[in-house]
């Protein structure tokens, strides 16, 4: 059995706990940054990162979603929280269903943005890029997709010309060391077979422009997870770059309307 490391976690805020749970090639810090001083301000919000993320240190073997699921959930302990709503983004999506499914007691509700419940062809094409272009070690032939995938239209094309190279280096130069096994957990992820199984009040945001994770796979989710209410981004696979005070609200006000 491979040794996970503990998850390096960071606790904001007091109050109801929120538990968050970041994307593949991405951190706390990437994913949720600009939004978790509003989430603080009412909650105690606990952000672990995953192995080969923030201060985390990568795996010694292959990851797994039970294994991420673990994980979290003990970061959740070790800051005293009993019960959580779970925040999950793009392969967060899948270790908070997969949570509640595993951990209903302790699951105060779900909100899924950018996510998935399966990998559909356009989102394992994608990985498998991924892959291919990591293990090359062409860091910048993976900003390069990263950018095309993962930002609106909009968005990368309002970018100035003569800005793009820097951004694609900082890209270039943030690509988390287990960016890999994490993009292999959700390749392999079926949660379908969960998804009827939730009861915690769900909120469900789709990106509209994303073309990683496509947004028709947040409709499935909506459609399957019973009583979870649907809502919409018009952005990219990031929000939390393209429009974080509108993603922000969009939490906020669901947090608030159900008492979570």
């Amino acid at each position: 059995m491979t040794q996970i490391p503990a998850f390096s976690t960071t606790v904001h805020g007091s109050g109801p706990g929120l538990l968050l749970a970041h994307g593949a090639g991405g951190s706390i810090e990437g994913n949720y940054a600009p939004i978790i001083p509003a989430l603080a301000a009412h909650h105690t919000v606990v952000a672990p990162d995953y192995p080969g993320s923030g201060a985390t240190p990568r795996s010694a073997g292959p990851l797994t979603l039970d294994g991420l699921v673990d994980g979290v959930v003990a970061a959740a302990d070790e800051a005293g929280l009993d019960t959580f709503t779970l925040l999950g983004y793009s392969l967060g999506t899948l270790v908070s269903v997969r949570t509640a499914a595993r951990h209903p007691d302790r699951v105060r509700g779900l909100v899924l943005t950018a996510g998935l419940a399966r990998p559909d062809n356009r989102t394992r094409s994608s990985l498998a890029m991924w892959q291919r272009l990591l293990a090359a070690g062409d860091t910048e032939g993976f900003a390069h997709f990263v950018a095309l995938s993962g930002f609106g239209e909009e968005f990368f094309n309002a970018v100035p010309e003569r800005e793009v190279p820097a951004l694609l280096k900082l890209i270039a130069e943030g690509v988390p060391a287990g960016t890999a096994e994490q993009a292999a957990v959700v390749a392999a992820t079926d949660n379908t077979p969960h998804l009827a199984g939730i009861s915690v009040p769900t909120l469900v945001i789709a990106t509209l422009q994303d073309t990683l994770v496509s947004p028709s796979n947040s409709r499935f989710l909506a459609e399957h997870i019973p009583g979870a209410e649907y809502t919409e981004l018009d952005t990219g696979h990031v929000p939390m770059a393209e429009k974080p005070r509108e993603w922000e609200k969009l939490i906020l006000d669901f947090l608030a309307r159900k008492e979570l």
